[in-house]
């Protein structure tokens, strides 16, 4: 999950990590009609499935096209002594208009059981050594979504078979039972799922169709257990950020002059008992407001609906619209103002006794401190909602702590009122101030879009030049030599003010660099990556030495995407398990995205240290598989059906989403995996490990790897 403060030079992506829960059919069973037969006889088979309550099974039935709709019945049989005899079939099933397909807006239809899936398949008896196995595959669906079904279905009692015509005794099987027969042998080691070689060059894997399932790979092994995740220490984070967010929220000129007026609204009453009751039930009424819009935020974004905020064009592109209006606001070109009609009827019910006085007067103060309030809550609001269902309730609720704080304090204990600083026109540069970080951060946005989609309109150096002229400007604002509309002379520049242009023009300093190629490690994730630099010294002299090829084929899609530091590596999943099986070497799983902004912080505080930066290049196969991208699509030849999504895969960002889900349960970022060419797991994988961005953490966690690498090669040999 992702969480960047307006009022901070620092951010955090919080990863939500969604956890998928496996429905299994109630049962699956296989029977013949008789428990004796003899050679040359044909009988039935009859598979039944039953699914769980509430759901239903697809058959084999379809006019729909084969990438599209619910995915049909299967059925493989294996054994031995028989032939099938024709193709399996469904009874008891009805055509009905495919939901699926009409996704993808095409009118179909495919067969549904209203109850237990009864299929039919005749078989001839060849011998008198006789056994079945049945590898049933399908889907079953209700209206809140479908899981897949993948059994394998073992024969109900035994079959005596007796001798029948000796011609028909050494029958040859046709070519679909050959095939039955003949079914490559599957690893059966845990720590496995393998793929053929020629599966792999067509990229007709696991993913697509009825090969496989969507249980997530385990790892059994004793090393490279997975480390702890950062998501406590994260959501802390967010909870202080949004906390200090409500505390300069409280120095706005909308708010700050109304802390003594409200204070006076609670002393009214001689009752000192009765103060501190009101101040109790004013504060928490606050804080409940802003919980309960955090709450409603978090009930309507979703992990999926989180994923396309952070990565879809058309949200980012609003947030930044939006944060560009905020900042205007911020600047004085006019103010974010409620209706008045609301505001003046809860105010009159502020004055009412009891418990609804305070309440309605925390509600008149919500409202009116709208107009400055609005853009930060605004923000806070769009950062958290990006993190999933908790962020943004731990989010308001911060920023509604520190922002109920001061009133419940001063309306307990009044004699500290007059300790408060007076209003004047510092409170307008505290706006002022806030517009142009506003404006440097709305372009994160834009940057977040132009990244996913390749558009190629914020490279780095030009984020960077707009970045150093918005923090320039700012602190020639605090100097005073701009000057808006609703600001007073400044006469001389208070200590404060003098540390913020300090602040501002050192940062304008550190920035500069970064046109030249700098990593400006303090803001990594934030800004552009390197690759997309003109003019980086560090990439320049790397190609002047040569350094750039790789020793098995070039990377597919490395005209697009790219690699940090100068690895060398692979964006196509089967390009690299293809790579670690012709260099003997285990291969680095990098689940990433263009968007992620912790993603971009362990490459560049943690993947750049020397020793890691070492292991990575010389003893790891590396791929990133970027789960965000918008712009590569698929040859047709390489689209499928994912098994996990049950839609038509068409994208490589799709295409890494759906792998990330069905084979590692998760689909947030930065995670990281370290497996075999044979796809033997060599760690638990780690979803949204950050260690703590402690290179020495990492560096065990690979060293860890490949000890597990030599010992899964030598058990193997």
């Amino acid at each position: 999950m992702k969480f960047k403060h307006l009022f901070v030079l620092t951010a955090l992506c919080i990863s939500v990590k969604a956890q998928a829960q496996m429905t299994k059919v109630r049962s699956a069973t296989m029977r013949l009609p008789a428990q004796t037969a003899k050679v040359g006889d044909i009988i039935d088979l009859t598979v039944t499935v039953v699914p769980t309550k509430t759901m239903h099974i697809y058959s084999e039935k379809s006019d729909c096209p084969e990438t599209t709709g619910a995915q049909r019945a299967y059925m493989e049989f294996k054994g031995k002594g028989f032939v099938t005899v024709g193709k399996f079939y469904g009874v008891g099933d009805v055509l009905k208009p495919d939901e699926n397909a009409e996704m993808d807006k095409i009118t179909c239809k495919t067969g549904v059981f209203s109850g237990d899936a009864v299929f039919k398949q005749k078989i001839k008896v060849t011998g008198t050594d006789f056994s079945v196995q049945c590898d049933f595959s399908g889907q079953m669906c209700n209206d809140r979504g479908c899981v897949p079904i993948n059994e394998n279905i073992a024969l109900s009692g035994n079959l005596l078979v007796s001798g029948g015509d000796n011609n028909k005794k050494d029958e040859k099987p046709d070519d679909k039972s050959a095939e039955n027969k003949d079914t490559a042998k599957t690893d059966s080691s845990e720590n496995a799922i393998k793929v053929s070689v020629e599966d792999s060059e067509k990229h007709s894997y696991r993913l697509n169709g009825n090969k496989g399932d969507c249980s997530p790979l385990q790892y059994k092994g004793s090393l490279g257990d997975k480390p702890t995740s950062g998501g406590n220490q994260g959501m802390m984070l967010v909870f202080w950020l949004a906390f200090t967010s409500g505390l300069l929220a409280l120095l706005t000129p909308c708010v700050f002059p109304m802390i003594p007026m409200t204070v006076s609204f609670f002393l009214r009453s001689n009752d000192k008992k009765q103060s501190i009751r009101d101040a109790l039930v004013f504060s928490v009424s606050i804080i409940a407001i802003y919980v309960v819009i955090g709450t409603i935020v978090s009930k309507l974004v979703g992990p999926d609906a989180a994923n396309w905020l952070s990565t879809h064009w058309l949200p980012n592109i609003f947030f930044f619209a939006i944060f560009l209006v905020f900042a205007a606001s911020f600047f004085g070109a006019f103010e974010l103002v409620l209706p008045s009609s609301w505001v003046t009827a809860i105010d009159k019910r502020a004055d009412k006794g009891g418990f609804a006085g305070p309440i309605f007067m925390a509600l008149t103060i919500a409202l009116v401190s709208f107009s400055c309030t609005g853009p930060i809550v605004g923000t806070v609001l769009v950062e958290s909602a990006k993190g999933g269902l908790a962020t943004p309730v731990v989010a308001m609720f911060g920023f509604s702590l520190a922002f109920a704080l001061p009133f419940g304090l001063l309306i307990m204990f009044p004699h500290y009122l007059q300790s408060l600083p007076r209003s004047g026109g510092w409170l307008n540069s505290v706006k002022v101030v806030l517009g142009f970080i506003e404006v440097a951060f709305a372009l994160k946005f834009l940057s977040t879009a132009d990244q996913t989609y390749h558009w190629r309109l914020l490279d780095r150096e030009v984020y960077l030049a707009l970045w150093i002229v918005i923090f320039s400007l700012m602190a020639i604002y605090l100097m005073g030599k701009i000057k808006f509309s609703h600001d007073s002379d400044l006469k001389y520049i208070s200590v404060p003010r003098l540390f913020l242009i300090i602040a501002s023009w050192s940062f304008v300093a550190y920035l500069i660099p970064g046109m030249w190629g700098a990593p400006l490690k303090a803001l990594s994730g934030y800004l552009p990556p390197l690759h997309t630099q003109d003019f980086d010294i560090n990439r320049i002299a790397l190609e002047a030495s040569g350094k750039t090829t790789n020793s098995c084929a070039e990377p597919l899609y490395g005209d697009q995407l790219h690699l940090p530091h100068g690895i060398q590596g692979y964006y196509d999943y089967e390009q690299a398990l293809t790579c670690a099986k012709e260099q003997k070497k285990p291969l680095f799983i990098d689940f990433t995205g263009h968007g992620c902004v912790n993603c971009r912080k362990m490459e560049e505080k943690v993947w750049s240290q020397p020793d890691v930066l070492k292991t990575l290049k010389n003893d790891y196969i590396v791929v990133s598989l970027y789960v965000d991208d918008k712009k590569i699509k698929l040859p047709e030849d390489q689209q499928f059906t994912g098994r996990y999504s049950k839609r038509k895969i068409t994208m490589l960002g799709e295409k890494n989403t759906e792998l990330q889900a069905c084979y590692f349960n998760s689909n947030s970022q930065p995670m990281y995996v370290l497996m075999t060419g044979d796809e033997v797991l060599l760690q638990n994988p780690g979803s949204a490990e950050t260690f703590d961005y402690d290179s020495k953490k990492f560096k065990a966690f690979l060293d860890n790897g490949l000890k597990e690498f030599k010992r899964v090669g030598d058990e193997q040999r």
